[in-house]
C-alpha cells in the first residue's frame, strides 16, 4: 500500500512537493512548476495557505525509510 509522505531526499523547502511527486512517480521539477503556475494564478494566498496545511498533515519520511505500518 502506497502511502504519502514528505520528502526527506527530495526536498526543497518542506518536502510536500518532493513527496507528492514519489507518490505519483513523477518528476519533481514537473510538480514543483506547476505549484509555482497555481501560485502565481490564484494570488499566492490561497496556495501558500494549501500548501502550509499539507506540511502540517503528511507525515514526514523517518531517514528516507518510508514507515508502512
Amino acid at each position: 500500500m502506497r502511502r504519502l509522505y514528505r520528502s526527506q531526499s527530495n526536498k526543497r523547502l518542506g518536502g510536500v512537493l518532493g513527496g507528492i511527486a514519489q507518490y505519483f512517480g513523477v518528476d519533481p521539477s514537473v510538480v514543483r512548476l506547476v505549484f509555482i503556475i497555481l501560485l502565481v494564478v490564484t494570488s499566492i494566498f490561497p496556495m501558500a495557505l494549501i500548501y502550509g496545511a499539507a506540511y502540517l498533515l503528511i507525515p514526514e519520511e523517518k531517514g528516507g525509510v518510508r514507515d508502512d505500518d
